[in-house]
């Protein structure tokens, strides 16, 4: 009877690990030789980033501005998906460098090989671990990072008590609009419309209240308009913006000037503004779809250095994740070599060398996306492009491909 239970037992177990135990005896041994210093070094270089990017920062807040103890530890969560992001390639890098050293190290991967086993069927397991990895780091970065950084910078704003309200604030938003002009002579449109027609300026967007508006008006040739405003908000219904205390003052091309003061004035514009102020001052807050949004937005206002950026970061959303990819290829890659006997320190010290190198590259290529001095798809994809093209010229040159 008891050998009728342990059996039972076994079965519902293997049940249960079906998929694991499905697999070819040599990928569970390998996977078994890189998933266990992968989760070492996931956690070791998340606490190394957090240690110097939050933790210290932390602490200095509560100490300098009273932030309380509670307040400290759920910002230090929240911030831990953003880390985990920068950790994941990181650590499959190490953990493919350090396993597959071992093995060759052993004279394991020797004995591999003189079964018949190809290098690239050796490390099928790191490239199914780097993809899966991959997937995960684009669902950290998409999902879980917008949401956290914002939760984070919330907790803290409201833990040093300063001012925090519950709805989107940002400063010093600047809406230009082009367009068409009106003859005042002819009282006819111009058909060209490529002029500048308004630039509309806000010190701080809060709670969907502008603050401390100034709009420049252009629409009629020789007249310039400026409008200025304590506040204002948009009206949906009629298209149109709503401006409190405030004045409006014109000038024609005779020199002669108008100043009318008003406690509310309604002023027919476009949504732009409102839009533009809701977009996140950084990408990394965002996710796939709102960066997708932001650059329609940027596209309307016509302002090219932020289409740019924004299109270089909307490919990185897509690179980011892949380094896991490029760092497990080569990471497995030079592991494997039989003429590598790494040790561990060893193994650390050639992942911070290609780590460096790998994300130097990103950095130039990127702001030469930003600069215009590349393409964006070219600036975001080239450094991965060009690491995966040298894991495979490595590859080729395996004696044992």
């Amino acid at each position: 009877m008891k050998l009728s239970n342990q059996s039972l037992i076994e079965k519902y177990i293997k049940k249960i690990f079906y998929p694991w135990y499905s697999l070819p005896l040599i990928d569970r041994w390998l996977l078994g030789q890189i998933i266990p210093p992968m989760i070492f070094a996931i956690t070791a270089f998340t606490v190394i980033s957090l240690s110097v990017g939050v933790m210290f920062d932390l602490i200095r807040k509560i100490v300098e501005y009273g932030l309380p103890l509670l307040k400290a530890l759920q910002a230090l969560i929240y911030s831990l998906p953003s880390f985990l992001v920068l950790s994941f390639p990181m650590a499959v890098l190490l953990a493919t460098l350090l396993s597959y050293g071992k093995i060759s190290a052993n004279s394991e991967l020797l004995a591999l090989r003189s079964l018949g086993i190809s290098t690239p069927r050796i490390i099928a397991p790191a490239i199914a671990v780097s993809i899966f990895m991959t997937g995960l780091t684009f669902y950290f970065n998409d999902n879980l990072v917008p949401t956290s950084n914002k939760l984070a910078e919330s907790t803290l704003r409201s833990g040093i008590g300063s001012s925090f309200t519950k709805g989107k604030s940002k400063n010093n938003i600047i809406f230009s609009r082009k367009g068409s002009r009106i003859d005042t002579s002819t009282n006819k449109s111009t058909k060209v419309n490529t002029f500048l027609t308004h630039i509309f300026y806000a010190s701080r967007f809060e709670n969907n209240i502008m603050k401390e508006v100034t709009v420049l008006d252009f629409t009629r040739k020789n007249i310039k308009q400026i409008l200025t405003a304590n506040s204002a908000t948009f009206d949906k219904d009629n298209s149109s913006w709503i401006f409190k205390d405030g004045n409006m003052v014109s000038t024609d091309a005779l020199g002669q000037t108008t100043n009318i003061n008003f406690k509310q004035y309604i002023y027919p514009f476009v949504e732009g503004p409102l839009d533009l102020a809701k977009v996140p001052k950084d990408a990394n807050d965002m996710s796939l779809k709102e960066a997708l949004e932001a650059e329609i937005i940027y596209k309307k206002i016509g302002n090219l250095k932020e289409i740019r950026k924004i299109q270089v970061r909307i490919q990185e959303k897509f690179t980011l994740p892949c380094a896991c990819l490029v760092f497990g290829f080569i990471g497995s890659i030079l592991g494997s070599n039989s003429n590598l006997r790494s040790s561990k320190s060893q193994g650390f010290g050639l992942s911070v060398i290609l780590i460096l190198v790998y994300y130097v590259m990103s950095f130039v290529c990127s702001s030469f996306g930003v600069k215009g001095l590349l393409p964006p798809i070219i600036a975001a994809w080239f450094p991965v492009v060009i690491s995966l093209g040298s894991g495979f010229y490595f590859l080729r040159k395996s004696s044992y491909l």
